[in-house]
Parts: C-alpha cells; structure tokens; sequence
C-alpha cells in the first residue's frame, strides 16, 4: 500500500500548482494595484470587497470537498474536476482582469461580480486538486517528495507571472497614443489564462487516483462533520496555516506600493530590443519566488532530520525576526531590501509543502481513529484555511492603505510611507509569529504518523482480503 509514484506523475501533479499559482500570485500581488491604479477603485472599497467575496469563497470550499467526496466515475472523485473546470477557470480569470467603460458603481459591480465567480471556480478546480494528493499514495514519504515537486511547479509559476506580467502589461499596452495598460493587462492575462488551462489537462492527464474509502463507509455527512470536529491537529494547522497566508499576503501585497511609493526610484534596467523596463518591484518579486522554491527543495532534507513540525516552527520564527528588522531599511538599501527578501522568502517556501503533507497526516489520523476516511472533506476545510488568511491579508492591504490615506498615483505623505513600511515589516511578523506558536501544539510528528500508517496498511490489506473472499471473482 506504500505506493512509489513515477517522476512524471510527480510532474503531472506540479503542473496543476503552477496552473493555480500563476493566478494566485496575480491575484495576491498584482489585483488590488491594478483596482487602484488602472481600473480605478479606491483601496477602501477594493480592501471590503476583498473580504466580503472570499468570506463566501472560503465558505464554498467545505462545500466543493464534501461533493468531490460524492463523486464517483471512471477518472476517480477528485481528477474530473481538473478536466471539467480548466475552461471556465481560464475564462473567467481574464474577465477579471478586463476594465470595460463603466461609471464608478458599475466598476465596483463588475469587480464583485467576476472576482467572486473567479473564486468560485479557483475553488471547485483547487480543492479537489489538492485533495488529490491525499489519494495518490499512503507513503509519509512519498507524500513529502509529492508536495515538494507541487510547490517547486507553484513557485515556478509564480515566477513566471513575476518576471513577465508588468513587461507583458507594457509590451502589449503599447499604442501610437501612448501607453493603454487596461489592454495591456488584458492580453498579458489572457496568454497566463491559456497556459493554466493547458497544464491542468495535463495533470488530468498524468495522475492517478489510489486510496479510496474502506469499502463499508456508507455516506455519512453529520459523521464526517464531527469526525473533522474533533480532529486536534487539523485545527492546530488551520491556524497555523491562516496565519501563514496573513504573512504571505500581506507582504504579496504591499510589495508593489512599497515600491512605487516608499522606494520611488523604480526601474532597475532596459531591455533594449523591446524597449521595457524592469522595475525593481519585479526583480524583488522574482528573488522571493526562487528563494520560496530554494525553501521547497530544503524542506524534504530539512524535515527528514528534524522533523516537519521543527522545520515549521524555526522557518516562522526566523522569519518573524527578519521582517521587524526589514522596517528598519530606507529606501537606498536596495541590496539589504534584497537580500532580506530572500531570506525570508526561503522561510516562508520551506513551510508551504509540509503544511500540506501534514493535512494528508490529518486525514491518514481521522481515519486510524475514526474508520472513516473523508479526504475532500479535510483538505476543502484546510483550503477554507489558507482562503481565511489570505482573505484576511488581503483585505489588512487594502485597509491599511486607506487608514494611512493612500491615494493612487499621488506623491504619498510620510504617514502613508509609514504604513507601507509597516506592511512589510511588523504587521506580517506578527503574523509569522501567530504561526509558529500554533505550531507549537501540534502533536502528529513522524514516528506517530508511521505507527498510524502501518496500522492503516494492515486494516486496508484485510479489509481487500475479505472482500476477495466474499466475491472470488476479484481475484482474478
């Protein structure tokens, strides 16, 4: 029952979260910038619709596992999804970043409107694309490389989106009138919108589904309900990880005004052929997202030594006291800027992969105490989590700006600067923070988890034997 999974199924599984996190990271670092300062939405109303729109997300998300629970066809429960919900994913993700000629109210309507749509799809694609790693193999291991190869892929998207959204913005918004960064915005998106829809059918294409419920569980939701209730670790990471999103999010988004309002001086080069610049905000961006996969390829070797729980704990804690000192630099320390950024932008990588292999712990657990296995279930209510925090960060941005009187496209006073600042610095740490003394109570470390796992091979393994028995024909 130990399955070893292939390199391309590996492969296949990275796609789908380089598919999800070329939007994610559009989302998480470039949306409210273009709401304020292209489509024309103040960071107020920008920070409200935030949290109202992924509220009712993030309450989909149990919703969208328990169905995926339900599903039974040929592909498996969980695969289908990424075949039936590639389309509208991309659709709907390139109407999100249209600007149509609208007054102010109509903007604020038609930014509710497919930003909410937009996330309901994110979800009825992502949930049960990462309930499927619950189902791909038993093996702790083989989980742990699993997660490493998917957020290796998601940090190569993010830098995908990183390194060519502002220059693509540029490249296509070019007019004989000038610069028209609406259109730009729109064709850039459009091109990330076809990739993510390629790769998801890719990942459809490439993977498997393994482990299924005991054959006797009957559907059973008020069962699965106070199972995950009284699952102590699952709720230990569902704080762990809201207040891992927080941190994120927040630094996400606040990395493109810290930029163009605190720093000011913005391009670092030219690209001479197709005469772009490169701001530092991209370079700064990219350096985080190659810094998250250097932390995504220590985590396995890190984790195997000292455990995932450890590896977690000291990641959040270093990154906590690197980020108060992050407040401390001005503007002409841009290589102390970059150099902080990557250091904890590795933290932050290294955590990512073992939040979610240890939600697949949380659910082998619910199973071994229970009898029961709901996998969509636990990992939907995990990705409710991870929505929670990033709605909470993202919304804290647009908050946070307005309060210190950001206006768009201004010259900002020093009171806004500081805010910016603090956006970066003290506000995520506490963050960072929260996280790590979550983690702390967290009690599922590898020796128990390989006790459960054996335990779990040994109940499967006769509960096929006994199936054989009563029907010989599966013997065959």
């Amino acid at each position: 029952m130990n399955q070893k999974l292939t390199l391309k199924e590996k492969v296949g599984y990275g796609f789908g979260d380089f598919a999800s996190s070329m939007f994610w990271k559009l989302f998480s670092v470039y949306l409210l910038f273009y709401y304020t300062d292209i489509f024309g939405i103040s960071a107020a109303v920008v920070g409200t619709m935030f949290l109202v729109t992924r509220i009712w997300d993030t309450a989909l998300d149990p919703i969208i596992g328990i169905i995926s629970d339900k599903t039974d066809t040929k592909w498996g429960k969980f695969r289908p999804y990424l075949l039936w919900m590639a389309i509208p994913f991309a659709i709907i993700g390139v109407l999100t970043f249209s600007s149509p000629n609208l007054s102010l109210s109509g903007k604020i309507i038609y930014a509710y409107v497919t930003y909410t749509l937009m996330m309901m799809v994110y979800s009825a694609i992502n949930v049960p694309y990462a309930s499927l790693m619950g189902v791909m193999t038993s093996n702790i291991k083989e989980r742990t490389s699993l997660s490493t190869y998917r957020f290796v892929f998601a940090f190569a998207g993010s830098i995908l989106v990183l390194a060519a959204a502002e220059p693509l913005a540029s490249l296509f918004g070019k007019t004989p009138a000038g610069a028209d960064l609406q259109k730009g915005w729109f064709y850039s998106v459009l091109v990330f919108a076809i990739i993510a829809m390629l790769l998801f059918y890719l990942t459809f294409l490439w993977t498997k589904e393994r482990i299924s419920p005991p054959k006797e569980q009957k559907s059973a939701l008020k069962e699965d309900l106070k199972n995950l209730a009284n699952n102590k670790p699952w709720f230990i990471l569902l704080g762990a990880g809201v207040f891992t999103l927080i941190f994120n999010s927040l630094r996400d988004g606040s990395s493109i005004f810290y930029f163009k309002y605190y720093v000011t001086n913005q391009e670092a080069f030219q690209l001479p052929a197709l005469n772009i610049a490169i701001n530092y905000s991209t370079l700064y961006l990219v350096l985080g997202q190659a810094a998250n996969i250097v932390g995504v390829v220590l985590a396995k070797p890190v984790s195997d030594k000292i455990g995932k729980k450890n590896t977690f704990l000291y990641a959040m804690l270093i990154a906590t006291v690197l980020s108060c000192i992050f407040y401390a630099f001005k503007q002409t320390d841009i290589f102390l800027i970059f150099s902080f950024q990557f250091l904890i932008s590795v933290c932050a990588g290294s955590v990512f992969p073992l939040l979610w292999s240890m939600y697949a712990d949380t659910a082998d657990y619910s199973e071994w105490k229970t009898g029961r296995r709901a996998t969509g279930l636990i990992f939907s209510s995990s990705s409710m989590s991870q929505k929670l925090g990033w709605t909470l960060g993202g919304a804290l941005t647009g908050w946070i700006l307005a309060i210190y009187g950001f206006e768009a496209n201004m010259v900002q006073t020093l009171d806004t600067q500081f805010g910016i600042k603090m956006m970066l610095s003290f506000i995520p740490a506490a963050g960072a923070l929260l996280s790590a003394l979550f983690i702390i109570f967290y009690q599922l470390n590898d020796a128990t988890m390989l006790q459960i796992t054996n335990e779990l091979d040994t109940r499967r393994s006769a509960s096929l034997a006994a199936t054989k028995q009563q029907d010989p024909e599966l013997s065959l």
